[in-house]
């Protein structure tokens, strides 16, 4: 017996130049480059900080202080960069943090720029990145952060195809997705009564 789903509650169709876009196998070569650049970009400045004694070491938190006493000038005078509730952050969490939060952000981006790089788990290490882009930008950061925020958000939606030449060629029919279980769990599904 199947039940008939109300028009009003059944899905949205994809459009045709958003499926062509965001999951035609023609484009991989394209979110490819997309891919390896914003990766690039990731694990060199993760790099650098990792190699940085103010970031970790023994100087851990210090170059993170120095961002964040940006962010807090920056959130000051009549037309703030910074938003009332995002520094609230900075002083309750991030600052009381910043040690910690120096070796998170450095291995954050290294681990964020390899993942795309080779093209592993590829929609969900972009969308960290993207998170980490947006946490810059609520600082007042501008540098490369939109452009990098944007290509993440777009790698995020194009995640079925923008792995696809990478690992996720590979492991994702492996593992499977949410709902759609990979060949390595079909068997243990199949046995569940």
């Amino acid at each position: 017996m199947t039940t008939k789903v109300p028009r009003h509650l059944s899905p949205i169709p994809e459009p045709p130049a958003a499926r062509w876009l965001f999951s035609d196998l023609r484009l991989a070569p394209i979110w490819l480059v997309i891919r390896l650049y914003a990766g690039y970009e990731w694990a060199s400045a993760g790099w650098e900080k990792l190699h940085s004694p103010a970031w970790v070491g023994p100087g851990a938190g210090s170059a993170l202080r120095g961002f964040l006493g940006g962010a807090i000038r920056a959130g000051a005078g009549a037309h703030p960069n910074v938003q009332g509730w995002y520094l609230w952050l900075i002083h309750h969490l991030f600052l009381p943090a910043a040690p910690g939060m120096s070796y998170l952000v450095s291995a954050g981006e290294f681990a964020v720029g390899i993942a795309l790089i080779l093209g592993l788990f590829t929609g969900i290490a972009a969308f960290f990145g993207g998170f980490m882009n947006a946490n810059y930008l609520l600082a007042g950061t501008v540098s490369t952060n939109p452009a990098l925020f944007i290509l993440a958000t777009l790698l995020v939606l194009a995640w079925r195809v923008s792995g696809y030449w990478g690992i996720d060629a590979w492991l994702l029919p492996a593992l499977g997705v949410p709902g759609y279980p990979g060949k390595w769990f079909r068997g243990a599904q199949q046995g569940r009564v």
